[in-house]
């Protein structure tokens, strides 16, 4: 295939990525969900030409959405877990080992809100009563909920790549000349 049509591609895919990423400050509930649209951008990009320029276009779509998008936190959510996981879940699914692939999504997973809690709230200044409710102090139980909808976006992300690979593909590969 042409190098020329890969680079179009994947460029493409960055600035959708970052496109999506500048919609974080228009759109205030978007600091949760449009990282994660953002991540599902990259789906195209890792079946056609694998994880290695999936890991491109995130690097790209990382630096230009910390400096053209608004919310800082969505942005941060991108660059520490939703910009890299399609191509991090391509990787571990490809060993073929359900059980310990799936262990080490969500501990990456885990390992990755707590960073983003700590990097929130000691640099970005989100205020510690935001994990507040009914007056307790809950990040734990707002680890184990958001580890209940890791599992709904991972399990929709496979739906993603089924319905691209079964639908897209074959179109997405003809339209560029990809072999």
């Amino acid at each position: 295939m042409n190098g020329t049509v890969r680079l179009a591609f994947c460029s493409v895919a960055a600035a959708l990525c970052s496109a999506v990423m500048f919609m974080t400050g228009i759109i205030p509930i978007g600091t949760y969900a449009l990282p994660a649209l953002a991540g599902a951008v990259m789906i195209p990009v890792v079946v056609e030409f694998g994880a290695g320029w999936g890991m491109l276009v995130y690097t790209a779509s990382s630096l230009l959405s910390f400096f053209l998008a608004a919310d800082k936190e969505a942005v941060l959510f991108f660059i520490l877990f939703f910009g890299y996981y399609p191509a991090l879940k391509a990787a571990v699914e490809k060993k073929g080992r359900r059980a310990a692939g799936f262990a080490v999504k969500l501990c990456v997973f885990n390992v990755t809100a707590v960073m983003e809690f700590l990097i929130a709230v000691n640099l970005l200044g989100v205020p510690r009563d935001s994990f507040t409710v009914f007056g307790f102090y809950v990040p734990w139980a707002l680890l184990a909920l958001g580890d209940a909808v890791f599992l709904l976006y991972d399990y929709a992300l496979s739906l993603l790549v089924i319905t691209y690979c079964g639908r897209f593909s074959g179109k997405v590969k003809r339209w560029f000349n990809i072999k």
